[in-house]
């Protein structure tokens, strides 16, 4: 079990895993998370501009072999954003049983980085949690990928892209996830399409819309038919695509909402709650426990 101490990811190298720890501390007596703040945050990758972490969320109980998990990547053009806009999202999987992860990532405002890092250390993240599935208490065959513009891109990226992978990762460790839960996701980089400019001639290499092939996973995407960045019909493309070679790719519009779909300042916004009900549902279908 991960202690639910809360590690400092910066200025100091934090004790990865604590094992088989008491669960009484200042997070509740139950060993699960407090709401909406994580029991953890894990070093996952040193980069030359610093630490990233993993803000990890547990259910009751703490930590127990083989949950599902969902990594949550957060929007903001590859520029700016922090992975606290998915804590009442990981709090909410989290209350259900699985452990919900919010992963930091380098992004240009913090770290003067491109795109293509921020997709690297998204891969990067995924492979570091598929080999510590077993300390973490995660199903390595049930880890999903989920984000929110910018971050669905990347969260995307971790099931299509064959390259952009950090030189240090190990890559006999697979980043694909089992499943996808994609907000407003920002999929296709080419001409035309969002980052096109700042992606240029290389969109072919980071842009999922031109990456799909028979082994891309189940996928989710919800999008709101006044989105300003994303067209209904480049998610209808990017659905016809997946299905097309031969997957599952749900795509739920709502009608009358922008970019971004819901406020994540409010505790209960409009759509925010049946949009997750809706993506757990498809996703605990995607991906049924191991019968092993």
């Amino acid at each position: 079990m991960i202690s639910p101490i809360l590690h400092s990811c910066h200025g100091f190298r934090a004790v990865l895993l604590l094992l088989l720890v008491t669960a009484v501390s200042s997070f509740g007596a139950d060993g699960g998370s407090a709401g909406s703040t994580p029991v953890a945050k894990i070093p996952y990758k040193k980069t030359p501009h610093g630490e990233l972490c993993l803000h990890v969320f547990y259910p009751k109980g703490g930590a127990s072999a083989g949950r599902p998990a969902i990594v949550f990547f957060f929007g903001g053009g590859w520029n700016i954003g922090t992975p606290e806009q998915f804590y009442r999202e990981c709090a909410y999987f989290a209350e259900r049983g699985w452990v919900a992860i919010s992963a930091e990532y380098r992004i240009r405002s913090r770290h003067h980085t491109t795109p293509f890092e921020s997709v690297a250390d998204g891969k990067s993240a995924m492979r570091w949690i598929r080999s510590h599935a077993a300390s973490l208490g995660v199903d390595p065959d049930r880890i999903v990928a989920a984000g929110a513009s910018a971050g669905g891109q990347i969260a995307a990226a971790t099931a299509a892209l064959p390259g952009l992978d950090d030189p240090s990762d190990d890559l006999s460790v697979s980043p694909r996830p089992r499943a996808l839960f994609l907000l407003y996701p920002v999929i296709d980089n080419g001409p035309g399409g969002f980052g096109a400019k700042e992606i240029g001639e290389r969109f072919r290499e980071f842009s999922p819309k031109h990456n799909i092939t028979p082994s891309f996973p189940p996928a989710i995407m919800f999008l709101g038919t006044n989105d300003h960045y994303i067209s209904v019909a480049t998610a209808r493309e990017f659905q016809s695509r997946v299905r097309a070679a031969g997957g599952n790719c749900e795509l739920v519009l709502i009608e009358g909402a922008g970019h971004p779909i819901y406020s994540y300042r409010e505790e209960h916004p409009p759509h925010r709650d049946a949009i997750l009900e809706k993506a757990r549902a498809f996703l605990t279908a995607s991906m049924p426990p191991s019968q092993h």
